[in-house]
């Protein structure tokens, strides 16, 4: 299967005419290849946007909100094909993709369509001086959006839903690591209908193409969703060039416990935000603390429900975790877990690779639980993003929130009480974006999205993300009575 790029409407070869070998991480072999694009690609792609952008930022809100609307039933229409190719390209659960994944990324088209629609802008009169003032809200131009590996179709619909809803013209690149379902969305794009040029998909690296994106002196704003450190290359490059930045990072989150929690509900809630896609997702509750009162019985049970789950052909319905998206991702979450165990860590379950019935080439690994005893151990301190999680108990509410807030990242928490008044004094001293209280991953597309400190800067979703996406502009009138 040779993957292409979308530029100007259109299903393009790179111009170098170079590919990248693209991995089935199931079975560890190449399965297809993706465009190895350069800055030329990048400013094909960029002239198209920048001649579609004045009819496209000028049409009707209704005729934008149309086009998305059809992009997101198409998605529907074709969910089992995306899915099965979110499946092969990611190494995640089949049901995960098809369940989640896909019906998501038609979820954010669909949010956005309707949520352009009700995006006002305020106005303000003050007649003792006779003026009015109001607000125009006018897209930026030709926008870049760059997604990560770990949510595909997910994750890149996220980004592209509201540049394009609010009139701008987007540059996009997604992982080349997982470039399947981007393609099959091109695909989707032409027969909606939408306009030639307003989007374009650019495969490649990130060292040249993602690069050429952020560096393009045209190209307003940037959204990115990735690794920290890539974040902070990204900021050094965009910011003297004055450019609006979106940058959602990593994460090592909090798993708070308490022992006036509901138990059963807080067990099987746990198993999934420590489990779910692998662990690979941003959102993971990676270091779990609980109190010590109920300390001995979680890790009895929680360690029962693990041994449970079952690391497997990600096709099979009964498959509760697949494979890590590569060799080189499975080779870094066993460095990490031998690393930990050299610091002193306990582990409990898990720590090897696994040979899957048919896939003994493939990157499958065990879920994974480590006791520690030190907050400052690197688990503890670094993003893993794999199905690892640390334990460690507490014993009052101050120490916990101390130890949940002493890493540089701050992107969600959760928290497990039944005690109001606790919950409320935690989730203003809690030092994150989001904070789930007797839930987790539950999501409202209108709320903001986002982290503090090392997690990032800015916000998605919601009105956020349109106004993320839209320039403010004052406009005042001063009016005569006589």
């Amino acid at each position: 299967m040779k993957i292409e790029n979308y530029i100007n409407g259109e299903l393009v070869a790179p111009t170098s005419n170079s590919y990248l070998d693209n991995y089935n991480p199931s079975e560890g072999k190449v399965y297809g290849k993706i465009p190895n694009s350069n800055e030329l690609d990048i400013e094909n792609a960029y002239q198209a946007a920048e001649k579609a952008f004045p009819l496209w930022s000028t049409s009707s809100v209704e005729f934008r909100s149309k086009i998305l609307q059809r992009i997101a039933d198409l998605i529907i229409e074709n969910l089992e094909e995306l899915a099965l190719a979110e499946s092969k390209d990611n190494g995640k659960p089949l049901s995960l993709a098809s369940a989640v994944d896909i019906p998501r990324a038609s979820s954010n088209f669909s949010f956005f369509a309707k949520a352009i629609t009700q995006f006002s802008s305020e106005s303000h009169e003050n007649t003792a001086i006779h003026t009015v003032n109001f607000t125009l809200r006018q897209p930026l131009g030709v926008v870049g959006c760059i997604s990560p590996w770990n949510l595909p179709l997910y994750l890149f619909t996220w980004k592209i839903a509201p540049a394009l809803a609010s009139g701008n013209c987007v540059v996009a690149k997604p992982s080349e690591v997982t470039p399947y379902t981007a393609y099959l969305l091109a695909k989707i794009c032409i027969k909606a209908g939408l306009p030639k040029g307003v989007l374009n998909i650019v495969h490649g690296l990130g060292a040249a193409c993602g690069n050429a994106i952020v560096s393009h002196p045209n190209i307003k704003a940037i959204s990115f969703t990735g690794g920290t450190k890539t974040g902070e290359h990204i900021a050094k490059t965009a910011a003297p060039m004055f450019k609006k930045l979106s940058l959602e990072l990593g994460g090592k989150n909090p798993n708070i416990i308490f022992s006036d929690c509901n138990y059963e509900k807080m067990l099987q809630v746990t198993l999934k935000s420590s489990f779910a896609n692998q662990g690979q997702i941003c959102l993971c509750g990676s270091r779990i603390f609980v109190e010590e009162s109920i300390y001995e019985k979680f890790k009895s049970d929680f360690i029962a429900k693990v041994e449970q789950l079952k690391v497997g052909n990600p096709l099979e319905k009964n498959t509760d975790l697949g494979a890590l998206v590569s060799k080189e991702h499975l080779e870094k979450v066993d460095t990490y877990v031998k690393k930990a165990i050299n610091e002193g860590g306990v582990l409990l379950y898990g720590g090897k690779k696994v040979e899957v019935n048919g896939f003994s080439q493939g990157y499958f690994y065990q879920p994974t639980v480590i006791e520690v005893v030190s907050n400052e151990c690197t688990l503890n301190q670094e993003e893993v993003f794999g199905p690892v999680v640390s334990l460690m108990k507490f014993s009052s509410e101050d120490e916990v929130i101390q130890l949940a807030n002493a890493t540089k990242y701050g992107l969600s928490a959760s928290l497990w009480t039944s005690n109001i008044d606790r919950s409320m004094r935690m989730s203003q001293q809690l030092k994150a974006g989001i904070v789930w209280i007797n839930t987790w991953l539950n999501r409202d597309l209108r709320t903001p999205f986002g982290g503090t400190k090392s997690s990032g800067v800015g916000r998605e979703g919601g009105l956020e993300a349109l106004r993320f996406f839209t320039e403010p502009k004052n406009v005042c009138i001063q009016y005569s009575i006589d």
